[in-house]
C-alpha cells in the first residue's frame, strides 16, 4: 500500500475520533479491508510518531482525543520526500549561517516540528549530516531581503555595484530575474539596463540595495534552466566553445563518474587517462577550475585556453 492509501486511514480514523464515533483497530480493517496487525500499527504510528492524543474509551471500546484542538498534520511523508526535508533544513542552517534573520530561523523550527512527526530521530540531523561551505561571501539581511522581494514582486532594483574585473563602482538598475545560491555565495541573475543584457551580480558586492516602484516584465526568451544548463559554472557572456581536457591517470580515479555540465562527454585512454569535454561560455570559471588540479590535468582543446594556462601557469612559478 502507498503512502496516500496510508494517510487515507489516518485521515478517516482523526475525523472519526473528533466526531466522537470511537473508532478502533476492527472498524479501520473493515474499512479499507486491511488486517487487523497492520490496523493497530496505523494506530499506534499516529499516537507515537505523529502525536495524536488518542486515548483508548474501554467503555466504547473505541479511540477518542482528549485534546480537541489537535491538527492532523496534513503531509505525510515518504522516505525520500523525508531525506530531502532533512538535507533543505541544513542547507537552510548552513547557507544561512545566521545571516538571514528570523525568517529563515522560522521556517528551520518549522521543519523541525514536521520531521519530528515523522522520525524519532529528527532532533539528531545534525549529528548525520552537514554541508561544508569555503570562499562563500556573506550577505546582510537586509540586502537578501529587498533582492528577494524584487524577484518575486517583478521590481526593478537599484544598487552600487562593486565590480573586481573593472576595478570600479557603478550604480546600477537591474530587473531581478532570479536569486541563486551556487557554492555558498548568493548570485542575482538580472537584466541591467546599463549593460542592456542579462548579468551575473553577486549579492555580497551590492550596496544601497532599493526596490523601486517600478515594475517589469521577465524576457520571453528567459528560461532558467537553459541559462544554466548552457555551460559549464555560473560565469556566463560569450561564444560557446567545446573544452576538452585530459586527466591523469591517477587523477582520472578520483574524476571519473562527476558530473561537470549535463552535456558532458567523457571516453578513457589506453593508458587510464580520462579525457572529458563539455561546452564553456566564459574562461574565467574553467580557468580556475584547472588549475586547481597542477599537472595532473592537460587542456587539449581551444589552443586560447591552452594560452591561458600557460601564462597564468609562468606567472605562478615567477612569484616563487
Amino acid at each position: 500500500m502507498g503512502a496516500k492509501n496510508i494517510y487515507e486511514r489516518f485521515i478517516w480514523f482523526d475525523y472519526r475520533g473528533k466526531a466522537k464515533k470511537y473508532p478502533n483497530a476492527t472498524s479501520l480493517a473493515e474499512k479499507f479491508e486491511i488486517s487487523t496487525k497492520t490496523a493497530q500499527r496505523d494506530i499506534e504510528f499516529m499516537r507515537s510518531r505523529l502525536l495524536c492524543p488518542l486515548e483508548y474509551d474501554v467503555r466504547k471500546k473505541g479511540y477518542c482525543y482528549k485534546d480537541e484542538t489537535f491538527s492532523l498534520p496534513m503531509v505525510y511523508l515518504s522516505s525520500g520526500e523525508l531525506s530531502s526535508l532533512l538535507i533543505a533544513k541544513k542547507m537552510l542552517q548552513d547557507i544561512g549561517r545566521g545571516k538571514l534573520g528570523d525568517e529563515i530561523s522560522s521556517i528551520i523550527k518549522k521543519i523541525t516540528n514536521l520531521v519530528s512527526k515523522h522520525t524519532v530521530f529528527g532532533d539528531s540531523i545534525d549529528e548525520e549530516i552537514s554541508f561544508q561551505l569555503i570562499g562563500y561571501t556573506p550577505v546582510p539581511e537586509s540586502t537578501f531581503k529587498t533582492v528577494l522581494e524584487g524577484c518575486l514582486r517583478r521590481r526593478q532594483l537599484t544598487f552600487t555595484y562593486q565590480s573586481p574585473a573593472r576595478h570600479e563602482r557603478n550604480v546600477r538598475t537591474v530587473d531581478p530575474y532570479h536569486l541563486l545560491n551556487y557554492m555558498g555565495t548568493w548570485h542575482l541573475i538580472g537584466f541591467c539596463h546599463m549593460r542592456r543584457m542579462l548579468r551575473d551580480f553577486v549579492l555580497g558586492r551590492m550596496l544601497d540595495v532599493e526596490l523601486q516602484d517600478e515594475t517589469f516584465e521577465k524576457s520571453p526568451d528567459f528560461d532558467i534552466r537553459n541559462y544554466f544548463d548552457s555551460s559549464f559554472g555560473v560565469c556566463k557572456g560569450g561564444p560557446r566553445t567545446e573544452v576538452t581536457l585530459r586527466f591523469s591517470p591517477e587523477k582520472s580515479k578520483w574524476i571519473k563518474g562527476q558530473i561537470w555540465h549535463k552535456e558532458q562527454k567523457s571516453r578513457v585512454l589506453r593508458d587510464g587517462s580520462l579525457e572529458l569535454s563539455f561546452p564553456v561560455e566564459n574562461f574565467l570559471e574553467i580557468q580556475m577550475e584547472i588549475l586547481k588540479h597542477g599537472d595532473q590535468v592537460k587542456v587539449i582543446s581551444p589552443k586560447r585556453l591552452r594560452n591561458l594556462i600557460c601564462q597564468e601557469a609562468e606567472k605562478i612559478t615567477k612569484i616563487y
